[in-house]
């Protein structure tokens, strides 16, 4: 059965980008022209998913809001001769299912991932972070490749992957290739934060993620780790040291990952976005040409 359902985990409160998430989650900043969750969202949708469940938490209702269908703005917009403006709504008439669940408590990623479970069942899923947006306007297929290699390999892991630079290992999730890494992979584990000297590679986790099932008995005996938390990276260890099948795959330098995590990232991916923009991205780049000189 092909996999069509994906779980956005956004219940994070965005701390590092305080004060900008202190009433607006950090899910919704804008990047370029749209939120960073719509980025998101229609990556998925281009990759099939048409059932999508957000795990939300307190002040997260915009993101409700924003994928509702606005039927008094639609025809405000179509009385008003708003054609082009009408336009940009077209993402509220995707055939996609949306569903909203809240963890309740602040438990890390993996709690999050286990609040799924419910819906989900016994049926293989996506994971995309709700606060990285894969390529430049989000046109990536990054998910779908993964998804075909999670059928054709009867994968029970399968992780996406970006380079970093080697000084960087030690803030990221890397992966421990079985063999040779090419841009497709089997995974023996996961090192999280290794050390430069005791990295097996430089590539870390990049934010997407096929499980089967099995995940959720995993989650479901992880011990919290620091801060309490029920960390994902630990439950896809112990499933891939139990003899589960991992696989990676590596990011082309086409398609980088936008990290929305704390302002530094936050800014490079809105000027990123903002340059790639049709109408007004030449315009800006002048701009920056006379504000650098």
């Amino acid at each position: 059965m092909a996999i069509d359902i994906a779980v956005i985990p956004v219940a994070g409160h965005g701390t590092r980008l305080l004060p900008a998430t202190k009433s607006q989650p950090k899910e919704m900043l804008p990047v370029g022209r749209k939120p960073v969750v719509q980025y998101i969202v229609e990556e998925l949708t281009n990759s099939q998913i048409r059932r999508i469940l957000f795990i939300t938490g307190a002040s997260k209702t915009s993101i409700e809001n924003h994928f509702d269908i606005d039927e008094r703005l639609i025809n405000y917009l179509r009385e008003s001769g708003r054609e082009e403006e009408l336009a940009e709504l077209d993402f509220e008439r995707k055939d996609v299912e949306y569903f909203y669940t809240r963890q309740r408590r602040q438990l890390g990623l993996g709690h999050a991932v286990l609040c799924a479970k419910s819906l989900v069942g016994q049926q293989p899923f996506v994971v995309a972070l709700g606060d990285s947006i894969i390529g430049i306007n989000a046109k990536s297929d990054i998910v779908q490749r993964m998804v075909e290699q999670f059928e054709t390999a009867k994968a029970d892991v399968v992780v996406a992957f970006e380079e970093v630079p080697r000084n960087e290992v030690v803030r990221y999730g890397i992966a421990a290739p079985r063999g040779p890494i090419g841009d497709i992979f089997e995974l023996q584990d996961v090192i999280e934060k290794p050390s430069e000297s005791e990295a097996p590679s430089n590539l870390a986790v990049a934010a997407r993620y096929v499980f089967s099932p099995a995940i959720f008995d995993e989650l479901a005996t992880t011990k919290p780790g620091k801060g309490g938390e029920i960390q994902l990276t630990d439950a896809m260890r112990s499933l891939l040291k139990k003899g589960a099948k991992g696989i990676g795959l590596r990011l082309p330098a086409s398609e980088p990952r936008f990290d929305i995590g704390n302002y530094e990232s936050y800014y490079q991916a809105f000027v990123d976005f903002a340059l790639a923009d049709p109408d007004h991205g030449p315009a800006l780049r002048e701009h920056l040409k006379r504000t650098l000189k």
